[in-house]
């Protein structure tokens, strides 16, 4: 809820917070915010996360198995998806799959450090936007480096009609110029959804409790089981959107590569 308004607001929990001044450059100045706190955060848990699976021990516990399960799984798809030279790329995917599943899960959990609630940074378009551009880039600078100007054949199906090119290379090169903006759209949209049901539906079971028992209650245990569902169905989400973002990164370098 907004303290201000005194109302119910379910996009109040994505609001970016200041939390320390760092330094000030030309009168401006720069600001810790909770948004780059938990990306740190996010960050911190994952490079422990590595460090604790590469062991190399000859007969792998949990979490080394964890980890090489991880990087089997990235790996397997980059070589499906891209060939041989799928491997030249894993570090990168790898690492922005991992990125966006911790930051995922960390918006999840039901705690709070400093009376600060951890924030889903993949909620904010800023953040996956520019994980979207990012890979963008590198598909860019990969397709330029490796085939010149002969990178605009992409936007040229095989097999397309002479008399067909002047109209189908326009709504090629509007497709892959949108892909950023898709790639970071999706990402921001289902981790917002999610968050806003859980929110509404904590509501209900708030402001039913002040109804009295013969709705109140009907209508806090319907909510509950609902968050309980809903919650379930947000680590799903978590893990599958952090897989799409990768996966289709991994196809438009493939398309760079590759030229298809």
């Amino acid at each position: 809820m907004s303290a201000e308004a005194g109302k119910f607001d379910p996009m109040h929990q994505f609001t970016v917070e200041p939390v320390a001044k760092l330094f000030a450059v030309g009168g401006r100045e720069v600001w810790l915010t909770t948004s780059a706190l938990w990306m740190a955060a996010a960050a911190i848990l994952l490079w422990l996360f590595m460090l604790g699976g590469m062991k190399r021990q000859l007969v792998p516990g949990r979490w080394q198995a964890a980890v090489e399960g991880f990087t089997g799984f990235i790996s397997s798809m980059m070589s499906t998806n891209i060939g041989p030279e799928g491997r030249r790329y894993t570090p990168y995917v790898f690492s922005l799959f991992m990125f966006i599943l911790f930051c995922n899960l960390l918006g999840l959990m039901p705690f709070a450090i400093g009376g600060m609630h951890p924030l889903t940074v993949t909620s904010h378009f800023t953040i996956t936007g520019v994980l979207a551009i990012l890979s963008f880039a590198i598909v860019l600078i990969v397709g330029f480096w490796r085939h010149g100007l002969h990178f605009f054949s992409l936007f040229v199906p095989h097999g397309t009609p002479w008399p067909m090119i002047p109209f189908i290379a326009p709504i090629e090169f509007v497709s892959f110029m949108v892909r950023p903006f898709s790639l970071g759209l999706r990402l921001f949209v289902a981790m917002t959804a999610g968050h806003v049901l859980l929110e509404v539906f904590a509501n209900f079971i708030i402001q039913s409790s002040g109804a009295g028992a013969a709705i109140g209650l009907p209508v806090s245990i319907a909510s509950l089981a609902l968050m309980i569902g809903i919650s379930a169905l947000e680590l799903l989400v978590a893990g599958i959107q952090a897989y799409v973002f990768a996966l289709l990164t991994s196809l438009y370098i493939n398309d760079a590569v590759n030229l298809h």
